[in-house]
């Protein structure tokens, strides 16, 4: 008998410790953390501070610039109204440089007196606008552990996938504020961008915008149960200017001990009343 028990504790013991793994499809949902923010929240809240982000953010206007400033969005063609172009959204601009079949002198050359001025640009856009990703700031009341390193890789992604903007390595970022013994927060500096930017120049890599990202949390209790606003915003930098624009999104989460928490808390009367 007593063989039988201790036979049955041991196999109750090995279901115990064993655990199941499952392949996750595309279409199947993100696990809700249980105690803190997991693949459910961050990510919902990456896709769209970048979108927002990006969708404000003019591209590079002069070819030999570090970043145009924010509030001139420049327009598709010359023939494009403000009426007619959507600010929001980084605009294409056509390049004006004057064909090489094209006489400088003669008849004809009276419609292209911009093209004709030797001051004025040979080509309006030499190509993406470069974002530097310095990092994330959690300032949260939780640990990223490893999803700090994801969050950066899925903003980097995000930002490559645009036709207006390309990021910059983040090993080369690195070995930039090695060199220049900067630290993220110091670049907010003029004469420290300047140095950071010509570090990144001497590599290769020009740079016209900094982004920051930083996440942050407001916590609620009541009773056992928790409310927790997750917080991610992204703060796109002028390299040139100190120009800034910011966007955020927001995510709320319930934590509660027991499944009746849930309707307790946020149930059809609306009882959430402290």
């Amino acid at each position: 008998m007593l063989i039988a028990c201790g036979g049955g504790l041991l196999l109750i013991a090995g279901c115990a410790s064993h655990q199941y793994g499952k392949l996750l499809a595309n279409d199947d949902k993100d696990m809700v953390g249980s105690h803190e923010a997991g693949a459910a929240t961050w990510n919902p809240l990456v896709d769209s501070s970048v979108a927002q982000l990006l969708g404000r953010c003019p591209p590079v206007s002069p070819p030999t610039s570090m970043g145009a400033p924010f509030a001139e969005v420049p327009y598709a063609d010359a023939s494009a109204t403000p009426a007619a172009t959507d600010a929001g959204t980084p605009a294409k601009m056509a390049s004006h440089s004057v064909p090489g079949d094209l006489p400088l002198t003669g008849p004809g050359t009276e419609l292209l007196p911009d093209a004709l001025d030797p001051n004025y640009p040979t080509q309006l856009v030499t190509g993406p606008a470069r974002v530097c990703f310095i990092g994330i700031e959690n300032k949260s009341a939780e640990e990223l552990v490893d999803f700090k390193d994801q969050l950066y890789e899925r903003i980097d992604s995000q930002i490559n996938e645009s036709s207006s903007f390309r990021s910059i390595s983040r090993r080369l970022i690195d070995a930039a504020l090695i060199e220049t013994r900067l630290r993220p927060d110091s670049l907010f500096l003029p004469a420290n961008r300047a140095a950071f930017a010509a570090a990144l120049g001497r590599q290769g890599t020009p740079v016209d915008y900094l982004l920051y990202a930083t996440i942050t949390s407001g916590t609620t209790d009541r009773n056992k149960s928790t409310q927790r606003d997750y917080l991610l915003t992204l703060e796109m930098v002028n390299l040139e200017t100190g120009d800034y624009i910011k966007e955020s999104s927001k995510i709320r989460k319930g934590y509660h001990k027991t499944r009746a928490g849930n309707w307790w808390n946020f149930g059809i009367f609306d009882q959430a009343d402290g």
